[in-house]
């Protein structure tokens, strides 16, 4: 069944506009977690440039998405997609009337009829509830919604005080789940306010979701890491620190088992090194001197374990910066490649106006000076 998933998969892909949804950075081609946090830190070092202004960031929860879908409403979506009606009405075959028990020591329950979701472990389930949510969108310039699968990011960009638009961006947020059965959970669901000013007058006025406050944070882990309200990289390193250095533990016994320097550096390529470069196009140009020494530290100590050179990070940071800038100059699908424009020499890209060192630091601004544009082939003359 899983290999027929996969063939009408590919097959819906193909009536899937590559616009559609362009924030939407799950289960899609040249997308990664490290575009939707590049893409959302951006956005608001971008405004806070500007004076008298901050920045609110919802971190949304949802109560089993996954398993919340209605079929009938799916199959609306997916034919104002363009999808055939005979593949629609195949697909809400296939998700309604399906029977399920549970198992347990050898006993089993009866059988319950399911008319709601999507199948877990289905290869078709991830694309059909990003096809479920593309219209869950910003209805303000101001205010961005962000989405990797079911974690949503409403971020709201601030200015002079006015919060209306990013109030009623929640509202709509809001009244969208509840007419698409999604079920907001706001005890789970964390606001981060990022606000430079020195001269601010007044205390940040709570948001309401329902009658309920959502809890406002200093640090949220978003997509395996750590914001924090000044935007800086101290949590973020100091946990990917410690976790690697636990590591080094198990390094250091592989070594006292003799095994070889190749598989030594086997291990700490996949074990050690994933950890301290994890989405590291993200963080890692905007880390203090401290920080990246911490970090030089646990590449050091695994060096002197393995007993000999291993890569250092300035250069696996400035390869992926170059790589990933590379395929998103190339998409022009990628929400970030509007941000690569090519010079009229045509020698490099036009340089991101920044005026705070946070902006220039970042992925963005770091990743356009990297690169240069790809010139077409001159013509062959015979």
């Amino acid at each position: 069944m899983k290999c027929f998933e996969r063939i009408l998969l590919r097959y819906i892909r193909d009536f899937i506009p590559a616009n559609l949804d362009s924030l939407q950075f799950a289960y899609r081609a040249n997308r990664s977690t490290e575009d939707a946090v590049s893409i959302t830190l951006h956005t608001a070092l971008t405004h806070l440039q500007h004076p008298n202004t901050y920045v609110r960031m919802l971190f949304v929860d949802f109560s089993s998405a996954f398993n919340t879908v209605i079929p009938d409403k799916l199959v609306l979506k997916l034919l104002e997609v363009g999808l055939p009606a005979s593949l629609c009405h195949w697909i809400r075959d296939f998700l309604t009337n399906r029977p399920q028990v549970v198992r347990i020591s050898g006993s089993t329950s009866s059988p319950l009829v399911l008319n709601t979701g999507t199948l877990q472990g289905c290869v078709l389930s991830p694309a059909l509830f990003t096809l479920f949510t593309h219209d869950c969108v910003a209805i303000h310039p101001t205010n961005t919604v962000v989405k990797f699968a079911d974690d949503t990011t409403v971020v709201g960009l601030i200015s002079d005080n006015n919060e209306t638009h990013y109030r009623e961006e929640i509202l709509q947020l809001t009244q969208w789940c509840s007419a698409n059965n999604l079920v907001l959970n706001t005890g789970k669901t964390k606001e981060v306010i990022v606000d430079y000013r020195r001269s601010r007058r007044t205390a940040h006025t709570p948001l309401l979701i329902d009658g309920e406050v959502v809890e406002r944070v200093d640090d949220i882990k978003f997509l395996g890491l750590h914001i924090t309200s000044d935007l800086s990289w101290n949590t973020n390193t100091s946990h990917l620190v410690k976790k690697a250095q636990q590591r080094l533990f198990f390094l250091r016994k592989l070594r006292r088992a003799g095994l070889s320097s190749r598989l030594l550096v086997n291990f700490y390529r996949a074990m050690i090194e994933s950890i301290l470069c994890l989405n590291m196009t993200v963080w890692y140009g905007s880390c203090t001197a401290l920080e990246r020494k911490q970090l030089t530290r646990v590449v050091r100590t695994a060096q002197g374990i393995v007993g000999c050179p291993l890569p250092d990070l300035d250069s696996i940071y400035t390869d992926r910066v170059k790589k990933r800038a590379g395929s998103i100059a190339m998409d022009s699908s990628h929400p970030g490649h509007r941000l690569f424009v090519p010079l009229p020499s045509g020698k490099r890209y036009r340089n991101i106006r920044t005026t705070t060192n946070r902006l220039r630091n970042s992925f963005f601004p770091t990743a356009v000076r990297a690169i240069t544009p790809c010139r077409p082939p001159l013509p062959h003359i015979s």
